[in-house]
């Protein structure tokens, strides 16, 4: 049988995997919820392999699946299919790999709870996978919304694992609640989509000789319209700007979950949307531009805050906002390659800093605060060279994974317009030097914890340090799929493989091609200036002193995150919450209840004094008759 055919596996064992660790939690061992856990996504993980293998023979056509119908109503007509080609095939195999070793991770990170909530997180991280699979593999956007929606599910049980605490809770409800503000234009642009095309099948909409929006007008109105809606859905779900304070929250779940949400699964899904849609909006610059703009400001946006920040798992988490930003980036500019690149590597070393920082964590005995650490280089041997390399792939200096992507994005961006590059270039820097002071900061100097921290500080188990080293070798050579053809003949081989999936946006595009003389002076201006950036910061922080003075004037800004999550509650929040009295209160019981208790009442008393009519007594009936008689003469003689 073609390995394609068994492609429902993929998904289908993670779900398996839920329903077991689930299902059976009560029953279970820690050790098999482990092996479940992780060996249903390892199994995963080589059927990826298998079939990226496939994908990757030359002559391989894109192949739909389908199994069922799904919805059949009038003209609509959405089967419930997964499409394999070269885009989702480099997908499942960064969703399965990076969230295997996280699974692996997990086993020891996670090992201090009871056996009923072990499996339950597995559960949910099963399901997770499973939910983030079939969004890559669904060949309509019916199917994808199904694995939008799951994502979104599994973000909020995860974030919220640990439920008796408060803050955790809310922090889970506003991802799931700012989630629903994007999903709500994601599906709109879904049903604007049936509405004007009929169908939501990739294949119908994108073939390259009949599909629908080759015959659509560059610019049209429905295009922009429905890009629009769709970006709408990635700006919550990728954490763009207004729509990302929910991610840095997120970081209330268990570090592995950080891992995760942050590298392989979830914030990346609105890069894969758009990528797949490509020729939609390359159809669509208006939208393309605002893409880019949008990507830019929050890469730049979340940059600045991350500056001053002091909890570990905050400055990774506003670092990747900024990083998606990039990968928005590249997709308004046109470099889809570079922003699919971007996701790949992003996966490698994100992972590997947040893994990193449980670490850290772990050791420090779930101390948070970086200000509180110090001189742990010296304890954390593993732990410290692999997110060193970290922060070196994230900061883009070669040759590490992140100049290659990062730099494509760039070239991109300064081909479309040299103001969003020197932008761009400007959002690198500050990465560049916010990691290597939470670098400096955190392993470096004196250690200035307590005595009970620095007694129980130690390297973590080899269930963690192995799962560091993997991410970090793949942090380092993950670029050279990538290498530009100015370096080596022959180079990028991840553009070569993508190609099928961005010809016609390529072919649409209008390429400003850069000399390579003037790339490569970019490349080495820019590598320069990070170097300098990077050298500075650890200068300034390798002996970092706890600080007992309060930030003040802009600094205290940064700190405080612009203040975006208070202008929030006080323009949208509290407005909404004293909506909601005054309903409560005011139309809901003295309006409405009012109303409804007052008929009740009325009825009530009106049928209390009509009762008296009925006495029983023969008399009281006679005179009633009577009365009745007299009041029906009278009205027979003067009606007229």
């Amino acid at each position: 049988m073609n390995s394609i055919q068994l492609i429902y596996l993929i998904p289908l064992l993670p779900f398996v995997g839920f329903l077991i660790n689930g299902l059976a939690r009560n029953a279970l061992s820690k050790s098999l919820v482990s092996i479940i856990g992780s060996g249903v996504i390892f199994l995963s993980f080589l059927l990826s392999v298998v079939v990226f293998l496939n994908v990757r023979d030359e002559g391989f056509i894109p192949q739909v699946i389908s199994y069922f119908e799904f919805i059949n109503a009038g003209k609509i007509k959405v089967d419930f299919a997964f499409q394999i080609d070269q885009l989702s095939s480099l997908f499942l195999l960064i969703i399965t790999g990076v969230s295997f070793l996280i699974h692996v991770y997990s086993t020891s990170y996670m090992k201090e709870e009871t056996a009923p909530h072990f499996a339950r997180y597995f559960s949910y991280l099963n399901l997770f996978v499973f939910s983030m699979l079939l969004l890559v593999l669904g060949a309509n956007y019916v199917i994808m919304f199904l694995g939008w929606e799951g994502v979104g599910l599994c973000s909020y049980l995860l974030i919220g694992y640990w439920f008796k605490n408060t803050s955790y809770n809310n922090a889970a409800k506003k991802a799931f609640i700012m989630n629903r503000i994007g999903d709500l234009g994601f599906l709109l642009g879904i049903f604007w989509m049936i509405n004007a095309f009929g169908t939501v099948s990739f294949t119908d909409l994108f073939n390259p000789q009949t599909g629908i929006i080759n015959s659509i007008s560059s610019n049209s109105s429905t295009l922009v319209g429905i890009t629009l809606l769709l970006f709408a859905g990635a700006i919550g779900k990728s954490a763009q700007i207004p729509l990302y304070t929910w991610l840095p929250d997120a970081m209330a779940g268990p570090t592995p979950v950080s891992a995760l949400i942050h590298a392989a699964t979830m914030v990346t899904a609105g890069i894969y949307m758009i990528a797949r849609s490509n020729l939609m909006y390359t159809l669509a610059p208006t939208t393309m531009m605002v893409v880019a703009i949008v990507g830019l400001s929050t890469a730049i946006l979340a940059a600045t805050i991350a500056l001053k920040q002091n909890d570990i798992k905050k400055v990774l988490a506003y670092s990747t906002v900024s990083q998606l930003g990039y990968m928005f980036l590249g997709l308004g500019v046109g470099a889809y390659t570079g922003a699919v690149f971007h996701v790949m590597t992003h996966a490698f070393f994100k992972a590997l800093l947040f893994l990193g920082a449980g670490s850290v964590i772990h050791a420090m005995g779930g101390e948070l605060d970086i200000r509180k650490m110090g001189g742990l280089s010296k304890h954390m041997r593993i732990t410290y060279i692999t997110f060193f390399i970290g922060c070196i792939a994230i900061a883009g200096i070669p040759p590490f994974s992140g100049f290659f992507s990062k730099d494509e994005i760039l070239a991109g961006a300064f081909a479309k317009n040299p103001v969003l590059y020197v932008i761009g270039l400007g959002g690198a820097l500050l990465t560049a030097f916010y990691m290597f002071r939470l670098l400096a900061m955190t392993f470096m100097g004196k250690f200035r914890g307590t005595e009970e921290q620095l007694h129980h500080v130690h390297e973590s188990p080899s269930a963690i340090t192995i799962t560091l080293i993997i991410l970090a070798f793949l942090s380092i050579v993950g670029g050279l799929v990538g290498i530009p053809e100015y370096l080596m003949s022959g180079g990028h081989r991840l553009a070569e493989f993508l190609n099928p999936i961005f010809a016609q946006s390529n072919n649409i595009l209008i390429k400003n091609e850069i000399p390579h003389q003037t790339e490569i002076l970019l490349t080495v201006v820019s590598t320069i200036l990070i170097i300098l950036i990077s050298g500075w910061a650890w200068k300034k922080y390798k002996n970092y002193q706890t600080e007992t003075a309060e930030e003040t004037g802009f600094a205290k800004v940064l700190q405080n995150k612009w203040y975006v999550d208070e202008l929030y509650d006080a323009i949208i929040v509290r407005p909404l919450k004293s909506l909601s009295v005054f309903l409560n209160n005011v139309i809901e019981r003295s309006g409405i209840d009012g109303l409804v208790n007052g008929v009740g009442r009325g009825i009530n008393y009106g049928s209390r004094q009509i009762r008296l009519l009925q006495s029983g007594q023969v008399g009281a009936y006679i005179l009633m008759m009577v009365i009745g008689t007299i009041v029906l003469f009278i009205i027979q003689m003067f009606a007229k």
